[in-house]
């Protein structure tokens, strides 16, 4: 079988028959492990997933399919707890510890709609990057690239590759600052990260947790919809497909294409005009609240690296600290510098700044914005220059925190392509708990952000 199938296109060939499960999944594995880059699964966890295949082989022959995705193979970043299979978070200094006692919940919803478990994938050591680098288990080449080894975008960097790469039609990742969404626009996959608390989190090792949130990388915003509908336990999806009539975007005029990329502007307002001759109106408007976010890190710090120091605090203080990745260290250690007035001040302020953002949007207005203000880099130049690394993983996650800072749902939809030919990503957005009505629109606008209407 082909690989780079949707959830979708399976779906109808395991409901049919056409498939086995058990099939599926023995040539999902064999694609893994036959994969010359090792760096994408941390584990192949061949005897679940053989498990599981078997079952959902035995209820579709029975006639007791557990809907869309029963059969069906999914991949879950290293923080996602899987019974009898240790959560190393990418991390050396967790390899040790003992197997997960119980599946994560979300783990938990995808098997009872009766997904396959494969393994887990590849990630920055405790998420803690945009750009998908480890040192312990090596970073992931972005299977887009056709030149040099080129970051695939982090942490949730082995979820996107693998959905690139043609491994899975499905891989889970969580998104604090851009995990999901910069991995997915620097690989040219959908990456969806819903409004934090939309799925439980049990079960899920945290980055900073007034930010943390999930999401699924996929090959169509279509997958992503049915994904999401298990993720929090429907037994189908209740999204509808909007018209793009109804549609309504704004363009930030703030921030988000300061320094970006000649090819990444071109391709992008290349979209925009594509969305609007769709019927989908559009305007562009400066977002004060946006810069506000960058002066409040500058004077307080910011809330990941606050909330990421207090959970590691102890680690840091311990020999674990020498066994880190030092990048990681150096970022996390700068939350040791931030008071608790610092913090507090940073929550005051991040209420009022969600705010004030919903009162400059039209009623359903969309932002819409590039997700990314460049095209994926080549790792050699980050790995020598410690100064390089830093500014890039800033610049990295510039557009995105804003979205996770203002308690936002997004999802980055391949746009075109920038500089080397890379992949170029659209960045939807709408606030907080707007998840159905960002889905129903992202499902209309995908064809013409794509160029494929």
């Amino acid at each position: 079988m082909t690989s780079k199938k949707t959830l979708a296109s399976l779906a109808v060939l395991v409901q049919s028959g056409e498939v086995d499960p058990v099939t599926l999944t023995e040539e999902t594995l064999a694609r893994i492990e036959g994969h010359d880059d090792r760096a994408v699964f941390l584990e192949v966890t061949r005897e679940r997933a053989g498990r599981e295949a078997k079952a959902a082989s035995e209820r579709i022959r029975a006639g007791r399919s557990l809907g869309l995705l029963d059969g069906l193979p999914v991949a879950w970043k290293d923080l996602f707890d899987m019974a009898g299979s240790v959560t190393t978070a990418g991390s050396v200094v967790l390899k040790d510890q003992p197997p997960a006692p119980a599946d994560a919940a979300v783990v938990a919803a995808l098997s009872g709609a009766g997904m396959v478990s494969v393994g887990r994938t590849g990630m920055n050591e405790f998420a803690f990057s945009g750009l998908g680098f480890n040192p312990h288990y090596g970073t992931p080449r972005n299977p887009a690239a056709a030149d040099v080894h080129r970051i695939p975008g982090g942490s949730s960097s082995g979820s996107a590759a693998a959905v690139a790469a043609g491994l899975v039609p499905l891989a889970i990742g969580t998104d604090t600052g851009g995990s999901v969404r910069i991995p997915a626009a620097m690989t040219g996959v959908v990456g969806y990260k819903a409004t934090r608390g939309r799925y439980a989190m049990r079960g899920v090792f945290p980055l900073a947790g007034s930010l943390d949130s999930l999401g699924p990388l996929c090959l169509t915003v279509q997958d992503a919809v049915w994904a999401d509908a298990a993720m929090h336990s429907l037994t189908a999806p209740v999204v509808r497909r909007a018209e793009p009539a109804e549609l309504s975007l704004v363009i930030p005029e703030t921030i988000v294409f300061d320094d970006a990329e000649a090819e990444i502007v071109t391709a992008f307002e290349a979209a925009i005009k594509r969305v609007e001759a769709a019927g989908v109106r559009v305007r562009r408007q400066p977002f004060p609240s946006f810069a506000a976010i960058f002066d409040l890190m500058r004077r307080h710090g910011a809330l990941v690296n606050a909330e990421a120091y207090a959970l590691h605090r102890e680690r840091l203080a311990s020999p674990e600290a020498a066994r880190m990745d030092p990048r990681v260290v150096t970022r996390v250690r700068l939350g040791e510098k931030i008071s608790a007035s610092d913090y507090i001040a940073l929550v005051e302020a991040r209420e009022r700044l969600i705010h004030e953002t919903a009162e400059r949007l039209y009623a359903g207005e969309l932002i819409a914005h590039p997700t990314l203000p460049h095209v994926a880099p080549p790792l050699a130049p980050l790995l020598g220059d410690d100064e390089l690394f830093f500014k890039t993983n800033a610049r990295t996650l510039r557009n995105t925190l804003i979205g996770n800072f203002l308690d936002f749902c997004g999802i980055s939809i391949p746009c075109g392509t920038g500089a080397a030919g890379m992949p170029v990503g659209l960045l939807l957005s709408a606030p907080h708990h707007q998840d159905d009505r960002l889905l129903s629109a992202a499902l209309a606008l995908e064809a013409p952000i794509r160029g494929e209407a």
